[in-house]
């Protein structure tokens, strides 16, 4: 008889598993899912969602410039079809600011404020604490992981493109 893993365990499953790849998958989604509410604990008190929390990283990162709309949808780690529901309210707590293009009146660019900035530099200590999750992997095992979420992700691609 084979031993239960760790995810049967933790899920107080009785019955093994299909297969490995199904294995896989649901300690996959039970790990992302312990991140996601590590996360939430940490901005959720700041009256902010992660995906606005994303949203305002990535305006981060874009710099003065800011960036379109549908850009951002694209750059979002879970994918929304509410962009700009998410962004209006991020607009209304003054984290972001929208502008139309001059040159194309179809094109909205969308910039982080200085209330966005300040929220933040106040978040990043408590979300680098949170991600400290994986501090029980060694640098070698972090690197195999992200080629393997690379390679997963990579599948997952190919396989709803055919």
């Amino acid at each position: 008889m084979a031993t239960e893993s760790q995810i049967q365990k933790e899920l107080k499953q009785t019955k093994p598993f299909v297969s490995k790849r199904h294995e896989a998958a649901i300690a996959l989604l039970r790990t992302a899912d312990m991140f996601r509410r590590a996360i939430a604990t940490v901005i959720e008190p700041h009256g902010i969602t992660a995906q606005q929390y994303n949203v305002l990283r990535i305006l981060r990162g874009a710099g003065d410039k800011g960036l379109p709309t549908l850009e951002i949808a694209e750059r979002m780690i879970e994918q929304t079809p509410g962009i700009t529901r998410l962004l209006d309210r991020l607009e209304t707590k003054k984290f972001v600011n929208r502008e139309r293009c001059k040159t194309d009146r179809r094109q909205v660019f969308c910039t982080i404020t200085r209330g966005g900035l300040a929220l933040l530099k106040k978040l990043d200590t408590p979300i680098n604490e949170a991600n400290s999750i994986l501090g029980n992997l060694r640098r070698s095992e972090l690197d195999q992981l992200i080629a393997l979420l690379d390679r997963a992700r990579d599948g997952v691609a190919s396989s709803t493109a055919s």
